[in-house]
């Protein structure tokens, strides 16, 4: 790889990219998500016990 001159650099351009339009009535675009984290523990009708629980996730994504 080549590397540059500092004539080389100061020799380069940048230009701003227009602004985008928004896709108003053209198409829709749309996300949905729906997460759920769900966790159950019981510890009953015992003395110095512990109770241990995983939790579960899920996370749903759709897109239109």
């Amino acid at each position: 790889m080549k590397e540059l001159t500092l004539q080389e650099l100061e020799s380069q351009q940048v230009e701003l990219l227009p602004s985008r339009e928004t896709l108003f009535l053209d198409s829709t675009n749309w996300a949905s998500v729906v997460a759920s984290n769900t966790s159950l523990a019981l510890n009953a009708g015992s003395l110095l016990s512990s109770a241990n629980s995983a939790a579960v996730q899920t996370i749903l994504v759709a897109q239109g």
